[in-house]
């Protein structure tokens, strides 16, 4: 299967069109399930961005809350927003689960709803790579952090598992017309682009998380229940479409798997560590 090009937007989708049905797809399945298995990324980037207790963090599409916990945990003033009610709902009672004080918010990534330099750090684990807008995305992080604080992000690297993952989905049902793919903020290069020098520094890192399952047949049953993109792209298949998916999946589930002995499969999946300085 032909691989589908990742290039910026030759003209500006309905974005607005789009945030809707993007919506629609992360409140199905169930992608707390799917958080629930790569939380150390998220307690990985709030060692690495070196939180500091009492000051304000910002985590911008939390989902069900694992920046936000990682956060809390380090004794931060943390914030959460998100879309979608039901993922807000699960941080919630995850947050009251530890005993944790997080304010939670429905909000768009897109038009963050707070004061220009509100936060000493802004995190993000693979949640506003999938912001459609990237321009304007980028520059809501970078408005809301003060001057000199911190702005960390986590995203899916454009060769790793999971944007091999994309790209498949893509093969069968195609992202929407016009809009950039969410794996270009695994590029360095794109993000130091669309930062500027609204950043005084970006240090970025590709580090590497492993999907551990049964089988690759597993894997595939897990994604296509949980993870909203590969739910909603099995439900708008018909019948030999959901098989063709299906086969497709676990043939790369299978050729990603490092073990390659036909049983319980650990799958490596790159992510762009990045944690830049705000002017």
């Amino acid at each position: 299967m032909t691989p589908t090009p990742i290039d910026s937007p030759a003209a500006a989708p309905d974005f607005a069109a789009v945030k809707t049905r993007q919506q629609a797809m992360w409140a199905s399945g169930d992608y707390s399930a799917v958080a629930a298995t790569i939380h150390v990324i998220a307690e990985r980037l709030a060692d690495h961005a070196d939180l500091v207790a009492g000051t304000k963090v910002l985590d911008v599409a939390t989902g069900s809350g694992n920046a936000a916990l990682a956060a809390a945990r380090y004794g931060c003033e943390v914030t959460g927003i998100d879309y979608v009610p039901a993922l807000l709902e699960r941080a919630r009672r995850r947050a009251e689960a530890e005993g944790l004080d997080i304010d939670l918010l429905e909000a768009d990534a897109e038009a963050l709803p707070f004061a220009d330099a509100s936060f000493d750090a802004v995190l993000s684990v693979v949640g506003v790579m999938f912001a459609p807008d990237q321009a304007k995305a980028a520059a809501e992080l970078v408005r809301v952090c003060r001057p000199g604080g911190t702005i960390a992000l986590a995203s899916w690297t454009p060769d790793s598992f999971i944007g091999r993952l994309l790209r498949t989905v893509g093969a069968h049902v195609p992202p929407p017309a016009g809009v950039a793919s969410p794996i270009r903020w695994g590029d360095e290069e794109v993000v130091r682009e669309l930062f500027g020098d609204e950043v005084a520094s970006l240090h970025a890192r590709e580090r590497t998380y492993t999907f551990r399952f049964a089988s690759a047949a597993s894997f595939v049953d897990f994604f296509l229940t949980h993870y909203g993109p590969t739910h909603k792209a099995f439900e708008a298949l018909d019948a030999d479409g959901r098989a063709a998916l299906r086969a497709d999946l676990e043939a790369l589930a299978a050729d990603g798997d490092r073990r390659k002995d036909g049983g319980a499969v650990a799958i490596p999946a790159s992510y762009l560590e990045v944690v830049a300085t705000r002017a």
